[in-house]
């Protein structure tokens, strides 16, 4: 009877439309929950994000790992694009480079504080909870009523959409959706299934003078021995050293560590890069290298965790607490078999995590400057209507290249790029073999560059009010471990914050929501859709996003293609890339424009009519036609009325052109 009444009481509160204290509510603050808050905001929807840390920007900055993982080698857009121009702007201000890492010149990195400040300032207009989690989810047709556990205690609040942007996917099951741990699928776990290493990182730098008494702790931790072996197969005082032509053959004097993750210094004079001649000028890096968990160590004879990491956390308490102490054993392996003056940066982090806990005071000293949680590269993923896999990202990364045309995703609304990167659970046995992975699709599956992400993988196939964003989406574990890197994470979380605000905006389920609708938003907000580049239609053209638009729905062939030399995305090809031509001033035939609006229709499933008129361009065209697809949903006219009315307005900008 108890459960009933709070199940009659929960449909009461969701049925009153003055109940939605926020439109969206958005669990956990890290890079794809931040991007999704901002956008949503800017676009009239009322944000709550709950966070567990006390900072925003999760791996990039509570977790630790502040070197931006990008390999799209694009333009940077959107949401990206602002947070690292502020990052630009903040390092430049003191005449220091965010170009340190990765051994080479044109990384991206910035101070886990400095980013997560930059978040906050960016996120001011979304209402933020922090220190705080979601422990309860109830579910209707209107809406949703989550409980947070939060340090005033238990709070309970109202949403019409909720966004499960946590590190580890812990909102999904709370929300009853079926989901995928490991290979298994919910509810049929098996046991056996393996997930990736985590890293508890630290960031730590250089003392001239010797470290302080306080940061220098005098004993080693239980199980040091283990630690320090590994260790010596990565760093060493006799390593290679930094003259050899490449620094990962190991093990590697300890300034090449340096250089691997180095971040700019607030605190210290001067600059560096992360160019070889830098290495021993660098005094700040993050140390995460060599010290994955359980990394070499393995797991009852397994490389990679257990899937119980995921769904016991008490077990995920235990393998946390793990992780740090091995990080942990590194400080004191730098300090007295390395013989270097650094330690942890207490300008970072001074709030002691819980696993720490029960640890000897002066090693307490330490961890209170650690980043307050792992990083953590897989978690739960929603099972949607698609699932995407690395064949789709390998098909869709050759758009373009070796003789290949558009291969692009229609409903696209971000673009990433990285390697398939598992660190371990990469076992034969621990892929899904029902989505086409194999060991073997690591290699053979490589993206060639660039690659798009589909909407449909936000959206789980049996809930009309929950989005998925972060490490979250539709997808198989060799997806996400091209997907789960900060830059992606932000592109991805800006889309879903634009598809959630949409559906609020017009009292529809997400699902409901076509995919042009987001888009437009997205290109009009300066994100880059389209893997094509075309030499005459430059990112400030007027034309720019819907060319975009038009080339994701083949809506019109290019006057010709842009032609990318055929490479892995690890070993990018010295040929240069040769953009296409799209032919957006010449006059476009009253034959191409109706073959474009027939396939508009077709993309939109719904009738878009237009008149045709002489002297009209080929970018007036697309534009009208593009305008035309999201009206057909954003107003109460006819689209027909809409398109005559763009018509109209496009004709006299052609008009008024030399």
């Amino acid at each position: 009877m108890h459960k009933k009444f709070s199940a009659l009481i929960a449909f009461l509160i969701l049925s009153s439309s003055a109940s939605f204290a926020h439109d969206i509510i958005i669990a956990g603050g890290g890079m794809s929950g931040v991007s999704a808050a901002i956008q949503a905001t800017r676009l009239g929807a009322s944000v709550l994000i709950i966070e567990p840390t006390n900072m925003l920007g999760g791996q990039a900055t509570a977790a630790g790992v502040s070197t931006m993982d990008d390999m799209t080698r694009l333009k940077e857009s959107g949401i990206y694009r602002e947070f690292m121009n502020r990052v630009r702007s903040h390092y430049s201000a003191m005449r220091k480079s965010i170009a340190t890492s990765y051994w080479k010149t044109d990384g991206k990195a910035f101070e886990p504080k400095v980013g997560s400040d930059i978040l906050k300032d960016m996120a001011k207009s979304a209402d933020v909870i922090y220190h705080s989690e979601i422990i309860s989810v109830k579910s209707s047709s209107a809406g949703k009523i989550i409980t947070a556990k939060t340090p005033q205690g238990s709070k309970n609040f109202t949403c019409k959409i909720l966004i499960d942007a946590t590190e580890y996917g812990d909102v999904i099951p709370l929300a009853g959706l079926k989901y995928r741990s490991g290979n298994s699928v919910s509810p049929d776990m098996n046991p056996d299934s393996m997930i990736q290493d985590i890293t508890w990182t630290a960031i730590i730098r250089k003392y001239p003078k010797g470290v302080p008494e306080h940061l220098r702790p005098k004993s080693p931790l239980p199980e040091y021995e283990r630690a320090r072996k590994n260790y010596l197969a990565y760093v060493s005082r006799n390593s290679f050293g930094a003259g050899n032509r490449s620094p990962f053959k190991l093990p590697a004097e300890f300034s090449a560590h340096n250089g691997y993750r180095a971040v700019p210094d607030s605190y210290s004079p001067g600059s560096y890069t992360g160019a070889r001649k830098d290495w021993k000028r660098i005094t700040k890096t993050g140390v995460n290298w060599g010290n994955d968990y359980p990394g070499q160590y393995g797991w009852d004879e397994k490389y990679g965790i257990p899937i119980a990491y995921l769904e016991d956390k008490s077990f995920r308490e235990h393998i946390n607490r793990e992780a740090l102490i091995k990080t942990l054993h590194f400080i004191y392996y730098i300090q007295n078999e390395l013989g270097e003056s650094w330690s942890v940066d207490e300008n970072e982090y001074d709030d002691l995590p819980k696993e720490a806990e029960g640890l000897p005071d002066e090693w307490k000293n330490i961890a209170r400057h650690f980043p307050p949680v792992p990083y953590v590269r897989e978690s739960r993923r929603i099972v949607g209507d698609y699932t995407y896999n690395s064949h789709a990202i390998y098909t869709n990364s050759e758009s373009y290249r070796n003789g290949k045309k558009n291969q692009e995703i229609s409903d696209t609304i971000a673009i990433g790029g990285y390697i398939l990167d598992l660190h371990t659970g990469d076992d034969d046995d621990d892929f899904e073999h029902e989505l086409g992975e194999r060991q073997a699709a690591m290699r053979t599956h490589e993206p060639a560059g660039a690659f798009q992400v589909p909407m449909r993988i936000f959206i789980p196939a049996s809930d009309d009010n929950f989005l998925a964003a972060e490490k979250n989406l539709s997808m198989s574990r060799l997806a996400t471990s091209a997907l789960r890197l900060q830059p992606v994470c932000m592109m991805t979380g800006q889309a879903v914050g634009t598809l959630a605000a949409l559906a609020v905006s017009y009292d529809v389920k997400p699902r409901d929501i076509h995919a042009v609708h987001v888009q437009k938003v997205l290109a009009d907000s300066g994100v880059m859709l389209s893997l094509a580049e075309y030499s005459d239609v430059p990112d400030d053209n007027e034309y720019y996003g819907a060319v975009q638009i038009a080339t994701l729905y083949k809506l019109v062939e290019p006057e010709k293609f842009p032609v990318y030399p055929k490479q892995r995305i690890s070993t990018p090809s010295k040929t240069r890339r040769v953009p296409g031509k799209f032919g957006v001033n010449k006059a476009v035939t009253e034959k191409e424009f109706a073959e474009m609006i027939s396939r508009a229709e077709a993309a939109m499933t719904k009738s878009i009519k237009a008149k045709y008129h002489d002297g009209m361009t080929r970018g007036g065209a697309v534009r009208i036609i593009v305008d035309a697809m999201n009206d057909s949903f954003s107003h109460a006219e006819t689209a027909e009325h809409g398109v005559k009315k763009l018509i109209t307005g496009i004709n006299s900008q052609d008009s008024q052109q030399p």
